[in-house]
C-alpha cells in the first residue's frame, strides 16, 4: 500500500485512458502527459499503460507499506526519499516505511509517479482513470486527499538496479494538422493562428486548455450540428479564442474545428504552465502518423533495453 499523508491540490489516479467507451458519452481520461507515463512504467517494469498518480502542480509526501521501486517523471520536480535525493528519469528501489516527499516542479506542470506493480485500485469500464467530471475511477471518481491508501499491483520482474533514462526534450510548441473547418476561417485568421505566441488562459483544467491571443474570426457564420470530438481538437467558440481539448474533454461539440494536435505532441500541454506561451506549427496527416509511429518504436527500443539490463 502507498499512505497519502499529504496527497498535494490535484493528485488523481491515472493510467493510458478508457478507451472504446466515447459512443456512450465518456471520455477517455488518462494521464495528459502519457509519454511521463509510459517512460515511468518501463522504468519500473510495468506495461507502459499501468495506473500511476499524476501530480498537478503540488508537493505531495507518501509513505511506502512495503519494499518496492518507482520512478518520477514528466518534471524536473525534485523528490526526496528519507532526505535523500530522487532523480526525475530514474529507477529507484524502496524499503518499506520510506517516506517520498514531492516539491512543486520548477518550470513544468505535472509529475508522474509510476510504481512497481502499478497502483492497483479498481478498475472500471477497462481502466483505473479517474473520471473527475462524472466521478468514477481511480479513488471515487475524485482527486486524492490526505490520508488516502493506495493497493499496489505486484512487480512484473525484479527492479532493484538504479537506472536512468535521458528525458525528452520539451518545446513550446505543438504540430497540428488542419481541421474539418480550417477553410472557413480568414486568410487573417490563418495567419494569426500559426503565428501567434498563444497565451494559457486561468480558465484551463484537464478537459481543455483556453488560449489567449488574436480573435479567429470565420468567413461564415452558420452553425454546426453537434458532433463527436477527441483530444487535441482544437475548438474556436464565438470569442475567437481557440480551444484544445484534453483527455477529460466531452464526447460532443458544435465548435469549428480549425486543426487537431496530433497524437505524438499531446503530452507536451500536459507540461505548459498557465500564463506560458505556445505555437501551432502545421503538419500533415502523413507527418502526424510517421510521428506516433516513431515515438512507439523509440518505446519499444527502450523496453528492450531496460530489460537487457537487469
Amino acid at each position: 500500500m502507498i499512505h497519502l499523508l499529504r496527497a498535494g491540490p490535484l493528485t488523481t489516479v491515472q493510467d493510458a485512458g478508457r478507451t472504446a467507451w466515447r459512443d456512450r458519452g465518456i471520455s477517455r481520461c488518462g494521464m495528459l502527459d502519457d509519454l511521463a507515463l509510459a517512460h515511468a512504467n518501463l522504468l519500473v517494469g510495468n506495461a507502459p499503460g499501468a495506473a500511476g498518480l499524476e501530480f498537478t502542480l503540488g508537493t505531495a509526501t507518501l509513505r511506502f507499506d512495503a519494499p518496492t521501486c518507482i520512478a518520477l517523471c514528466g518534471t524536473d520536480a525534485p523528490g526526496l526519499l528519507d532526505g535523500t535525493p530522487v532523480r526525475p528519469y530514474w529507477r529507484q528501489p524502496v524499503h518499506a516505511g520510506q517516506t517520498l516527499t514531492l516539491a512543486a516542479p520548477r518550470d513544468r506542470m505535472r509529475t508522474v509517479l509510476a510504481v512497481a506493480g502499478g497502483i492497483d485500485t479498481p478498475p472500471a469500464l477497462g481502466s483505473r482513470s479517474t473520471d473527475l467530471k462524472a466521478q468514477f475511477g481511480g479513488m471515487g471518481g475524485r482527486a486524492l486527499r490526505d490520508g488516502d491508501r493506495l493497493p499496489l499491483g505486484q512487480p512484473g520482474r525484479p527492479t532493484e538496479r538504479r537506472l536512468g533514462i535521458a528525458p525528452p526534450a520539451w518545446t513550446p510548441e505543438v504540430r497540428v494538422v488542419p481541421g474539418p473547418e480550417y477553410d472557413e476561417f480568414t486568410p487573417a485568421a490563418h495567419a494569426a493562428f500559426w503565428h501567434t505566441a498563444w497565451r494559457l488562459t486561468p480558465q484551463s483544467n484537464r478537459m481543455g486548455y483556453r488560449f489567449d491571443g488574436p480573435a479567429l474570426e470565420r468567413c461564415t457564420a452558420h452553425d454546426l450540428p453537434s458532433h463527436g470530438v477527441l483530444p487535441g481538437v482544437i475548438q474556436v467558440p464565438p470569442s475567437g479564442q481557440p480551444i484544445v481539448l484534453l483527455a477529460d474533454a466531452q464526447t460532443t461539440g458544435g465548435y469549428p474545428k480549425i486543426g487537431v494536435v496530433i497524437a505524438a505532441d499531446l503530452w507536451k500541454l500536459a507540461q505548459l504552465r498557465l500564463g506560458g506561451t505556445l505555437h501551432f506549427r502545421p503538419c500533415t496527416r502523413d507527418d502526424a502518423i510517421a510521428a506516433l509511429r516513431q515515438r512507439q518504436r523509440e518505446l519499444n527500443q527502450l523496453h528492450t533495453a531496460l530489460c537487457m539490463s537487469i
